[in-house]
């Protein structure tokens, strides 16, 4: 079930490449890629769950709330994550010139589907 909903968010979004559920301990759950050859989504999570833990802990520090979406912007991509739990997060690539919007809209769809399988 977890692939069905990636690849529906990954592939209805203009630029979509790929998405991961993982874990904060950078444990993948499961992944789907449009385009291998452009994006390691397994290694993109890895490397930013330690990043999505720190900015959960700040936002517990200065008491703003349940920390529940990130994006980062590079030259080549744009990764948004969005926290599905306080221990999983959902994480999809987008190009950069790809639909930010769509992303972030289609991800927020999935999100209670994707803590329904959890």
């Amino acid at each position: 079930m977890f692939a069905e909903i990636l690849k529906k968010v990954v592939d209805n979004v203009d630029g979509g490449l790929g998405a991961v559920v993982m874990g904060l301990d950078g444990i993948p759950v499961e992944t789907y890629t449009r385009q291998a050859d452009r994006v390691d989504i397994t290694t993109i999570g890895m490397e930013f769950s330690f990043i999505l833990t720190q900015v959960r802990k700040a936002s517990e520090s200065v008491k703003v709330g349940a920390f529940e979406e990130m994006s980062v912007k590079a030259d080549s991509l744009v990764v948004v994550f969005r926290m599905l739990s306080p221990q999983y997060f959902l994480g999809v690539a987008i190009a950069s010139d790809g639909n930010f919007g769509k992303c972030r809209y289609l991800m927020r769809l999935a999100a209670p589907k994707l803590v329904a399988e959890l």
